[in-house]
């Protein structure tokens, strides 16, 4: 694929097969958090997920090619966008790309791009039939894919970080949403008085699911414009986060557990908060 024509009458540039190069650092990197966080950048992989954002209007700032990555069909029509929209492409030898591909089921196509971030609803202005699904401090990345995922096949209108959460940009959350993360909103707040706050002008429910709530999720009538409210995945929500909710609701169960995974429990509420506007 070296000096390929694409685009433009563009070429790609030589095959890069030092991992001392410094766009290679650079992209290696991503995978740390702070990195993530000083540059604004994350990385996607797979074509299935860079055609995913083409298609919902993003482009990268870079696309990186394996050895076999960049030949006809999909992965080769990916190219040539990626260069006519002025992205930086380049091509990795085999082994810079299992050091920056993930260890598991490695793709000959990644794609760099730039995070974005929503501001939180205005209670003022929100949708009357809209769902904001609310996470306070969740730690794990894949949970957070998840829910994202989940809130797009929902139909919620985006999801709101509330304090110290993982990062909706790590590479683990980006995989498990499965494209998502292209598009939903995602806003973020510094912690629980930010959050008190616009739940007390909320218009709507402000519903958290809590051991201690005394109604069955199925059985609440939801009143829209509606913010659900869900907990870290080991102590739930704070004192704080639960006071500020209207209602607490729980999911019953059998056995001896006392809970369930935190992306199937969101899954479940959220598809209760939704069913009368969710048709085949």
């Amino acid at each position: 694929m070296r000096d390929r024509q694409a685009g433009a009458g563009r070429t790609l540039p030589a095959r890069i097969t030092s991992l001392q190069n410094d766009r290679i650092k650079a992209i290696r990197a991503l995978e740390m958090r702070k990195a993530r966080r000083e540059t604004g950048l994350f990385l996607a992989e797979g074509a299935s997920l860079i055609i995913t954002a083409r298609e919902r209007g993003w482009t990268p700032r870079t696309l990186i090619v394996g050895p076999d990555g960049g030949g006809g069909g999909a992965a080769g029509d990916l190219v040539d966008w990626a260069l006519r929209s002025g992205a930086d492409c380049l091509e990795v030898s085999a082994a810079v790309l299992a050091k920056i591909a993930a260890k598991e089921n490695p793709q000959s196509l990644m794609a760099v791009f730039e995070q974005r971030w929503s501001p939180p609803p205005s209670p003022a202005a929100v949708r009357a039939d809209a769902l904001w699904i609310v996470l306070e401090q969740i730690r794990d990345p894949g949970n957070l894919g998840t829910i994202i995922r989940t809130a797009e096949a929902a139909g919620a209108a985006g999801v709101i970080l509330v304090g110290q959460t993982c990062d909706p940009y790590a590479r683990e959350a980006v995989r498990a949403s499965m494209g998502s993360i292209f598009a939903v909103p995602v806003a973020r707040l510094a912690g629980a008085d930010a959050f008190v706050a616009l739940a007390a002008a909320w218009p709507g429910d402000v519903v958290g699911a809590h051991l201690k709530g005394a109604v069955d999720y199925r059985d609440a009538n939801y009143t829209p414009p509606s913010l659900l409210v869900m907990g870290s995945e080991g102590a739930g929500l704070t004192q704080a986060a639960a006071a500020a909710c209207r209602r607490l609701v729980r999911i019953p169960m059998a056995g001896r557990l006392d809970s369930l995974n935190l992306a199937v429990a969101t899954a479940l509420i959220a598809y209760e908060i939704r069913r009368p506007l969710l048709k085949l």
